[in-house]
């Protein structure tokens, strides 16, 4: 079996005299496979359903929010709010109810609408904010 390594110069060589016995003892000490009972094999059903790393989100939805037809050119229409001292909070939300309801969707009520869009109408502190509210905190 040929094997290629790599010399200390950089350059590739050829190994043919490699036995398979060396091969499996090497990659049961390589950097990779390191005996840990953490270090698994993982297959690509673990990739494509990670574990979730972040906090739940604050906004618990109704049950229609499934049905909510997300249309995405209604996001830049969306008003931003920072959480500066200058921005007035009570403009915002004026602002932000009167682009929600442009979006009539017969699907699902406008307090849902409302709860999707949001989370998109906040920027910097404002984001950061809801996103460290205790979980479920924000009902429909």
């Amino acid at each position: 079996m040929r094997v290629w390594t790599r010399t200390l110069s950089g350059r590739l060589s050829r190994k043919s005299s490699f036995s398979s016995e060396n091969m499996a003892e090497e990659d049961n000490q390589s950097i990779h496979n390191e005996n840990n009972e953490n270090n698994r094999v993982r297959t690509l059903r673990d990739y494509m359903n990670p574990t979730r790393t972040s906090a739940r989100s604050c906004i618990i939805f109704p049950p229609d929010a499934s049905h909510f037809n997300f249309k995405l050119d209604i996001i830049p229409l969306l008003p931003t709010f920072h959480g500066l001292e200058l921005e007035n909070p009570y403009l915002h939300l004026r602002e932000f109810e009167e682009v929600c309801t442009t979006s009539n969707d017969l699907n699902c009520s406008m307090n849902t609408i409302r709860l999707k869009l949001f989370p998109f109408s906040l920027k910097d502190k404002a984001k950061t904010w809801l996103q460290n509210l205790r979980s479920g905190s924000i009902r429909a």
